[in-house]
């Protein structure tokens, strides 16, 4: 063998071994950008670039999730503001204001189960309920208050009930869609699915 065909072979090992150590860094590289802190993120499920289909059942999940804390906060806020005789306005701020707090609370209770900071949690529920609860507290409100007698009627009224009731399931109805659309664009309860078990 002549030495030029020994050392072309030998610089052709080189490079081979070279390009093998760079496969390595970028594999590196690849695992360094899923691992923060040392706590894996939650993987992001994608086929050929695109999010995973979001089915209309993922959709009602999210809202009913939603809906629970709002229905507390909300069911709540009625009864105080009724109980302690209320105009419209303040019963409604307050009702308001509850359906927001609870809408967050259940959607950081989950977040804290799953080893989440407090940091993080806040904006995670931040993100995932805040369009959710708005629009649904609209559709709540807005039922009650076009309903003749619903917010002046007594707690023992059936109409109260039966009132806040047919609100609430509107208030599901028309969010469930607009769920589907906020998940589907990656926003809402896309944001923190990966950590509910």
């Amino acid at each position: 063998m002549s030495d030029s065909t020994y050392h072309s072979g030998h610089a052709l090992s080189h490079d081979s071994h070279g390009h093998h150590g760079r496969d390595h860094d970028g594999h590196g590289i690849h695992q360094e950008g899923h691992d923060h802190g040392g706590h894996r993120a939650p993987d992001r499920h994608t086929h050929g670039g695109h999010a995973a289909k979001v089915t209309w059942w993922m959709a009602a999940s999210a809202t009913l999730h939603c809906l629970t804390g709002c229905a507390i906060g909300e069911v709540l806020g009625m009864v105080v503001g009724t109980a302690l005789g209320w105009g419209n306005a303040p019963t409604v701020i307050l009702s308001v204001a509850l359906a927001f707090l609870f809408g967050y609370a259940l959607t950081l209770l989950s977040l804290r189960r799953a080893g989440v900071g407090w940091r993080e949690a806040v904006r995670l529920a931040l993100a995932a309920d805040t369009l959710s609860i708005l629009v649904m507290e609209i559709v709540d409100n807005g039922v009650m208050v076009a309903l003749p007698g619903a917010m002046d009627a007594e707690l023992t009224s059936g109409l109260f009930w039966s009132a806040l009731a047919l609100a609430l399931l509107l208030a599901f109805l028309v969010t469930t869609p607009v769920n589907k659309w906020i998940i589907g664009r990656g926003g809402g309860h896309a944001v923190v699915h990966a950590y509910h078990r």
